[in-house]
């Protein structure tokens, strides 16, 4: 079992009514229901959830896998909320970054690019291809996802080349785009995930499901032992009687 908090602006749905019809209560419950569904402990927070948008110290401190949703509203995430998510990402906590959050404060900040793209919106088929089939993201996929109506999204994807690419998809105007792209940043897991528009029913997918649950299990920090930096006392016995440093 893992802690997650799911992450969502909370705009689009209580602004659109088009957004409200397929995510009611918003993304962030659907999601939510994903991840309690598989048996972890999850909590919510979103953008106007408090001056630190629902991201305490506290909170973080007691997640083990963020996921991020965002599309509108980027530049109001605070630099300090943003700042406090890049620590605990590089001491060891999960992030999986979805769909258009590829333009996140966050998301931007660990790639280090503009991680721009091209895009469309004409309710097209989406064909995900499963590129490594044995990693544990793509457990229980098939060789394809397909998604009935999505929002194109093709390259050049502005991003760093992904450690492990999982998927890689074609959509039905032409494009192909990189829509599963795993990071390791410091001690943290990061995982980019590109289905999930805001007004076509993608999150009720269950392959979709399937591979959000598998990201979860992925990013969460294991037991393996914790990185001490700076000086170090020697393992074995050594002469330190040398002296010539700056430090």
């Amino acid at each position: 079992m893992a802690r997650v908090t799911v992450w969502n602006e909370y705009r689009h749905e209580r602004e659109r009514e088009v957004v409200a019809d397929v995510y009611p209560d918003g993304i962030h419950a659907v999601l939510a229901e994903v991840f309690e569904a598989a048996g972890h402990d999850v909590r919510t927070a979103t953008l106007d959830e408090g001056p630190e948008h629902g991201l305490t110290e506290e909170v973080l401190a007691d997640t083990d896998v963020l996921t991020w949703w965002g599309h509108a509203a980027h530049d109001e995430v605070r630099d300090a909320v943003v700042d406090r998510v890049r620590e605990r990402v590089l001491d060891g906590m999960g992030l999986l970054v979805l769909h258009s959050a590829h333009y996140s404060k966050i998301f931007k900040r660990l790639m280090g690019t503009s991680c721009s793209l091209k895009w469309r919106e004409a309710a097209e088929t989406e064909r995900l291809w499963t590129i490594e089939p044995g990693h544990p993201i793509a457990d229980g996929i098939g060789e394809h996802v397909e998604v009935e109506e999505a929002e194109m999204y093709g390259e050049r994807f502005d991003v760093p080349a992904p450690d492990t690419l999982v998927f890689n998809s074609w959509f039905e105007g032409g494009e192909t785009f990189r829509s599963g792209c795993c990071y390791r940043r410091g001690n943290g897991k990061v995982f980019y995930f590109r289905p999930g528009h805001e007004t076509y029913p993608i999150y009720y997918n269950d392959d979709v499901r399937r591979v959000l649950r598998n990201a979860v299990e992925w990013a969460a920090p294991g037991d393996g032992p914790t990185p001490d930096f700076g000086n170090a006392d020697p393992i074995e016995e050594i002469d330190t009687s040398d002296d010539r440093t700056v430090h």
